[in-house]
């Protein structure tokens, strides 16, 4: 497994230098400090984000195992303070921050860490009474609601969504049957209907998402990314020559920065991204494999879904694929909480990648059933 932990390593640290360069050019649109987001990102990066993921590489992935459950309790305290006014941050009429100092933190990014190990431990438990009403559906997935509707009360519909996607996978590869899980999806994805129906915010965006031309100032964000896409063309306009940054495209830094990417670096760099991309799933998805027990492979399979989903929501919706949501590009876009939340899974990753058990290895084998007993 050594060569599928330096390709994830390599994977990572890629996309990181490309976050930092093109949070350099974005950085060149602020009047005020032309290295603005530059240096915040390295300031997360370089204190927090580094050794992070450096600490949590060495430990032994089960301690998370049983470090989940008091992670889940204070991930739901801090969501709901986020929700107190005077207390929460507020950001264009949605909650999702805590101040600490200089620094602010998005408690549902480190709320994402604790749903997976949660998820992980419980299936790994309880996964052979899968067939079962209560074990197999509603112990689950009333954990999974009380976070979803802390989510859904900021709001941050997009954070919902994933974490109700994760949530129902790892209880499909934990052993949940179909059957509960095509109920499960159906309903959930009504009221999902139903939450967006009710928030004209919202409804906008998907009605922009279909109908353009009759919503051109919802679809304005929408419009303006796929025209850096073609000015972008193959090679690009260069690094620093965005105009759409400077003029036209807000949130630049953050939600809509591959159309950056697009723009500056042309096709073949936007190409490559999503290749570093794949890269990481498919590392991720061996590393799950080959773990050396269920809670492994659960905590391992849902990270990696976690990580890939993100990418996969953030480019379809700056490609037009997918109506406008406020998710980050991992490890590119600007922000301190995603990119060490990001940094913290990938380093769970190769925790359980080093106690994985080579294909026909059969010393590892039994060793591997040493650390079920030890489970």
């Amino acid at each position: 497994m050594r060569r599928v932990d330096t390709l994830l390593r390599f994977a990572t640290t890629s996309l990181i230098l490309v976050g930092l360069v093109i949070l350099y050019s974005t950085s060149s649109a602020r009047g005020s400090d032309p290295h603005f987001f530059l240096k915040r990102q390295l300031t997360w990066l370089l204190l927090f984000g580094v050794p992070s993921f450096y600490f949590v590489s060495v430990l032994d992935y089960r301690i998370w195992r049983r470090l989940c459950w008091p992670m889940l309790l204070v991930s739901a305290l801090l969501l709901a303070l986020v929700l107190i006014p005077g207390i929460g941050i507020r950001v264009k009429g949605s909650a999702r921050w805590l101040g600490f100092g200089p620094f602010r933190i998005q408690p549902s990014e480190f709320a994402k860490i604790a749903i997976i190990a949660g998820m992980a431990a419980y299936m790994s438990r309880y996964g052979r009474q899968g067939g079962q009403f209560l074990k197999g559906l509603v112990y689950p997935i009333a954990g999974l609601g009380i976070f979803a509707v802390l989510l859904v009360l900021e709001p941050d519909y997009g954070a919902t969504l994933i974490i109700g996607v994760i949530g129902v996978a790892i209880m499909f590869a934990g052993g949940t049957r179909i059957a509960y899980l095509v109920v499960l999806m159906v309903s959930g994805l009504g009221a999902f209907g139903t939450l967006i129906l009710q928030n004209p915010n919202r409804l906008g965006r998907v009605k922009a998402f279909l109908f353009p031309e009759l919503y051109p100032d919802q679809a304005y964000h929408l419009t303006q990314s796929l025209y850096a896409f073609y000015l972008g063309g193959v090679t690009g306009g260069g690094l620093g020559n965005s105009m759409q940054k400077r003029f036209y495209l807000p949130e630049a830094h953050t939600d809509f920065i591959f159309a950056i990417i697009a723009e500056e670096l042309g096709l073949l760099a936007s190409s490559a991204v999503l290749l570093l991309f794949v890269l990481y799933f498919v590392c991720g998805m061996l590393i799950s494999f080959r773990a050396p027990d269920s809670f492994g492979r659960l905590l391992g399979f849902g990270i990696t879904l976690m990580v890939g989903l993100q990418a996969v929501v953030n480019i379809a919706v700056v490609t037009g694929l997918a109506p406008t949501k406020g998710l980050a590009l991992p490890f590119i876009s600007y922000g301190g909480s995603n990119l060490i939340s990001s940094l913290i899974l990938t380093g769970i990753l190769i925790s359980i990648s080093k106690a994985s058990v080579p294909n026909g290895d059969l010393s590892s084998l039994a060793k591997a059933k040493d650390r079920l007993r030890y489970c």
